[in-house]
C-alpha cells in the first residue's frame, strides 16, 4: 500500500505534506490548469484551442459562462439530467406554480406597507377612520402573510418529494449500471468511487433541481415582479435600485466558475481517500500483522487535512463573494433613503415609498443574489453530476445483440474455435484454442500461474468475450445468446469463497430465492454441510458476517458447493474448490463432488491430483496453448509433461499440488 493518500495530482501516494500538496493545488488553480471535462488528461486546452486567440470583453466572457454550462460534455450531462426529469414534469409544474403564486404574494406586502404609511399614518383624517383603515389593512396583510407561508409550505414538501423521487431514481439507475458494467472498468474505480458516486454524488447532483432550474426560475419571476412594481411606484428610484446589479451579476458569475474546478479535485481526492478506507479495513489482516496502523492513519489524516486545505480555499472565495454582496445591499439601502428623501422633498416620491423601496430591496435583491449563489452552489452540483453521468454513459458490459436467443436448456456439446484472448491489445494470453467437449464431460486445467487456466474459464462464464476466434454452446455462438438466460445455467465455486453478510440459507439459495427450506437442507447435505450447520446455535438462519469471517475456509466453500448444487446449472465451473480444505473436509467434499457434477459439463481448475485425475478430459496447459490433453491414465501411458510429473511425486502421494511438483515439471506447473 503507498505511504501516502492523495496529492495535488488526486492519486494516492503523492509525495510530501498535505501543506506541499495544498501549495501545488492553489498553483494549478492560478494557472487555470486543475483539470476540465472539455480538456485534456493534463488540464490544458483541447487541441487547436491555444492557436486562436482569446477575445476580451464583456460579451465575449459572457458567452464563455453560457458556453461552459451548454457545450462539451458538461451540455451533454446537463441535457441527460433534464431529459431524467420529465417523468416528474407534473410535480415540477406544481413546484413552479406554487412557487410563482408565493412570489405574487411577498411582492405585494410591501404595498400595504406603503399604503398604512401613506394613507393612514401621513394623512389628515378623524382618529377613529384612520384606526379602522388600519384595522382593515392589518387584518388584509396577516391574511396575506399567512397565505403567502403556507404556499411557501406547499412548494417546499412537494419540492422535498420531488428531490427524493429525482435521487432515487438515479440510485436505482447508477446501481444498475455499476452491476453491469466490465469488471476492467469496475477494478479502475474501486470500492471508494462506486460508493462515493453511489452516495455523495447523487445527493449532491439532486440539487442541480434546486440549484439550475427551480431557485433560477423564481428568482427571475421574483425579479420580474418587483421590477414592475417599482418603476409604477417611481422610475427613478427603481434605476438607482437596479444600477449596480448588472456589473455584480456579472462579477460573481465569473467569479463563481472558478470555483467548480475545485470542487470537482476535492470530490476526486474523497473518492480516492474513500477507496484507500476500503482497502485498509478490507485487509486489516495484513495492516495489523505488519504494524501499519499508524502508517494507515497518517495517510488517511494527511488526505482529509489536504481537502480540507482545498475546501477552505473554496471557502475564502466564497465568504468574499458572500461579504460583497451584503455591503451591496446595504449600500443600496443607504442609496435608496438617501436620493428617495430628496425626492420626497422634491414633492416627486412619497414616504411610503420609500418605506416600500426598502422592502422591495429586499425582495430585489434577494433574487438576484439567490441566482449568484445558487451558481456559486451549482458548481459543486454540477462537479457532481459529471461523475453520475458520466457512469450512465458508460457502456454496459456485453449487452444483448440484436436477435439474441435463449441459451438451450441442454448444454450438449461446447466448443472452442481458434480462440484467442488479450487483455491488453498486442499482449495474448490465449492462443488458437480448439476443443470440442460432449456436454456432461468434467474438463480439469493443469499449469502453472499464468498458463492461462483461470482465462479459460472466464471466457467460459463470459466474464469476456474472445478476442479472435468463437465460442459454441450447441453449435450456437455465445454472442448470440441472452447473457442473463446464460447465465442461469451456470454455477461456480471459486477458490476464494465470497459469502454475503446474512444467513447461511440465505447463501445457499443465492442463485434460487424460491427455494423452499426443505431444497436447501437437501442441498447443505449433497454438499457435506448440513451436520456442521446443525451444530450452530441459530442453524440455517446463523449469520455469517461479512465474506463469511465467523466461518472457516472449509465451511466456506462446503456452503459455496451447497449453493452451486441448488442452483441446478447445466455448466459447473470449479476454481480450486477443494484447495483451502484440509484432508478430512477435501473428503467429505470429493464424496459429494461426483453428484455435483453428474450430468454436468463442469470444468476444473485443480492443482490436487486427486481431482484431477477422476477427470473426463485433462488440458495441461503452458503459455496460453494446450499442450497435452487426454485423461490421466491415457497422459500417464504417453510419457511426457503430465506424466513427469505423476512420477516426480514425492513418496506416491496423489494428494500432491500438482502445480508444484519438483524438477522440470515444478517449472511446468508451479
Amino acid at each position: 500500500m503507498a505511504s501516502d493518500s492523495t496529492g495535488s495530482s488526486g492519486r494516492p501516494g503523492a509525495p510530501g505534506s498535505s501543506k506541499q500538496r495544498y501549495r501545488e493545488f492553489v498553483r494549478q488553480y492560478h494557472a487555470g490548469t486543475l483539470g476540465d471535462p472539455d480538456r485534456d488528461g493534463k488540464g490544458a486546452p483541447a487541441a487547436g484551442d491555444a492557436a486562436s486567440p482569446a477575445p476580451r470583453g464583456v460579451w465575449h466572457r459572457l458567452r464563455r459562462v453560457r458556453d461552459g454550462l451548454l457545450t462539451g460534455k458538461r451540455g451533454d450531462y446537463l441535457r441527460d439530467y433534464l431529459r431524467w426529469l420529465r417523468p416528474h414534469r407534473g410535480r415540477l409544474l406544481a413546484v413552479a406554480g406554487l412557487a410563482l403564486l408565493s412570489a405574487l404574494a411577498q411582492s405585494v406586502e410591501p404595498l400595504f406597507m406603503r399604503w398604512i404609511v401613506d394613507k393612514v399614518l401621513l394623512v389628515e383624517l378623524p382618529r377613529a377612520e384612520r384606526v379602522w383603515r388600519l384595522n382593515v389593512a392589518g387584518a388584509l396583510f396577516l391574511t396575506l402573510v399567512v397565505a403567502s407561508a403556507g404556499i411557501t409550505v406547499a412548494k417546499d414538501y412537494t419540492q422535498r418529494i420531488l428531490n427524493v423521487r429525482v435521487i432515487l431514481s438515479l440510485r436505482r439507475a447508477i446501481f444498475d449500471r455499476f452491476l453491469h458494467l466490465p469488471l476492467s472498468r469496475l477494478w479502475d474505480m474501486k470500492t471508494g468511487g462506486l460508493l462515493s458516486r453511489l452516495s455523495g454524488d447523487v445527493e449532491t447532483t439532486s440539487g442541480l433541481l434546486q440549484m439550475a432550474i427551480i431557485s433560477p426560475s423564481i428568482s427571475v419571476a421574483k425579479l420580474l415582479i418587483a421590477m414592475g412594481v417599482l418603476f409604477t411606484l417611481n422610475w427613478r428610484l427603481t434605476l438607482t435600485a437596479l444600477a449596480v446589479i448588472p456589473g455584480a451579476m456579472f462579477m460573481s458569475f465569473t467569479f463563481a466558475k472558478r470555483i467548480r474546478p475545485v470542487y470537482r479535485v476535492v470530490r476526486k481526492d474523497v473518492e480516492l481517500i474513500d477507496g484507500r478506507v476500503g482497502e485498509a479495513f478490507s485487509g486489516i489482516r495484513v495492516v495489523r500483522a505488519f504494524r501499519q496502523e499508524v502508517r494507515e492513519l497518517l495517510a488517511y489524516m494527511q488526505g482529509r487535512h489536504t481537502v480540507l486545505r482545498k475546501e477552505l480555499f473554496a471557502g475564502r472565495r466564497e465568504l468574499w463573494l458572500w461579504t460583497s454582496w451584503g455591503l451591496l445591499i446595504a449600500i443600496v439601502n443607504v442609496v435608496i433613503v438617501w436620493y428617495g428623501g430628496h425626492l420626497a422633498l422634491d414633492g416627486r416620491a412619497t414616504v411610503g415609498d420609500i418605506f416600500a423601496f426598502q422592502w422591495y430591496t429586499f425582495l430585489l435583491m434577494g433574487p438576484v443574489w439567490n441566482i449568484v449563489n445558487g451558481f456559486s452552489e451549482m458548481q459543486r452540483a454540477l462537479a457532481a453530476m459529471e461523475r453520475v453521468f458520466e457512469v450512465l454513459a458508460m457502456a454496459p458490459d456485453k449487452p444483448d445483440v440484436p436477435g439474441a436467443v435463449d441459451a438451450p436448456v441442454r448444454f450438449d456439446r461446447i466448443q472452442f474455435e481458434q480462440v484467442g484472448f488479450a487483455y491488453r491489445e498486442g499482449v495474448p494470453v490465449l492462443h488458437d484454442l480448439a476443443l470440442d467437449i460432449a456436454g456432461g464431460t468434467v474438463v480439469a486445467l493443469v499449469g502453472r500461474s499464468g498458463a492461462g487456466k483461470t482465462t479459460v474459464t472466464d471466457l467460459v462464464a463470459r466474464f469476456h468475450d474472445p478476442t479472435t476466434g468463437r465460442i459454441l454452446v450447441n453449435g450456437i455462438d455465445l454472442r448470440q445468446m441472452r447473457l442473463a438466460s446464460y447465465r442461469s445455467r451456470l454455477a461456480i465455486v471459486q477458490q476464494d469463497v465470497f459469502l454475503f453478510d446474512g444467513s447461511i440459507r440465505d447463501n445457499i439459495a443465492y442463485g434460487r430465492h424460491d427455494a423452499t427450506m426443505a431444497e436447501v437442507e437437501q442441498a447443505a447435505r449433497r454438499a457435506n454441510a448440513h451436520e456442521f450447520i446443525e451444530r450452530l446455535v441459530e442453524g440455517y438462519e446463523t449469520i455469517v458476517g461479512e465474506r463469511g469471517v465467523k466461518l472457516s475456509g472449509g465451511q466456506k466453500q462446503r456452503l459455496a458447493i451447497a449453493r452451486a448444487i441448488l442452483a441446478d446449472p447445466q455448466l459447473l465451473i470449479l476454481d480450486e474448490a477443494t484447495s483451502n480444505l484440509d484432508t478430512e473436509s477435501e473428503q467429505l467434499i470429493q464424496a459429494s463432488l461426483g453428484d455435483l457434477v453428474a450430468g454436468r459439463t463442469t470444468f476444473i481448475i485443480a492443482h490436487r491430483l486427486s481431482t484431477v485425475r477422476s477427470a473426463d478430459l485433462i488440458l495441461l496447459m503452458q503459455d496460453g496453448r494446450v499442450v497435452e490433453q487426454g485423461t490421466h491414465e491415457s497422459l500417464t501411458a504417453t510419457g511426457g509433461l503430465y506424466a513427469g510429473m505423476v512420477r516426480r511425486q514425492h513418496g506416491g502421494d496423489e494428494s500432491v499440488d500438482v502445480g508444484l511438483a519438483p524438477a522440470d515439471a515444478g517449472a511446468m506447473f508451479g
